[in-house]
């Protein structure tokens, strides 16, 4: 899983910054690792230099492997804040898609089985 951090003019995209939201990603979102392709992290400063509770912004785009892309957003008074929260809604947003996805194979798969146990009772019969 590739992983980019993006940063407006109002946000210092340090390389320690970059290094911290990654890892931060990394760690959260390792259980779908094999599943996704690249996650894009944009980084924003709402109000500039101006102070302002929920100025923070972090946009978080997933992208699966033969899926659309999945995208959530987190606002906060810090930028730590913003991160962490829309982390907690991506993993969330993944989980919950891939959970119907495994649902729906799992359903199919017992259904197949359970035709494949009727076709042995008609045959025997």
């Amino acid at each position: 899983m590739q992983i980019q951090v993006h940063s407006d003019h109002n946000i210092a995209g340090s390389s320690r910054l970059v290094d911290w939201v990654s890892a931060s990603v990394a760690s959260r979102l390792e259980r779908f690792d094999e599943e996704l392709t690249r996650i894009v992290v944009h980084l924003h400063d709402d109000n500039g230099s101006k102070a302002g509770a929920h100025d923070k912004r972090c946009q978080i785009e997933a992208r699966p492997k033969g899926l659309q892309p999945v995208s959530v957003t987190h606002k906060a008074e810090s930028l730590e804040h913003a991160i962490d929260g829309s982390i907690e809604k991506l993993h969330s947003a993944l989980d919950h898609q891939f959970g119907k996805m495994r649902s729906k194979r799992v359903a199919s798969q017992q259904a197949a089985k359970a035709a494949g146990v009727a076709d042995l009772v008609l045959e025997e019969e």
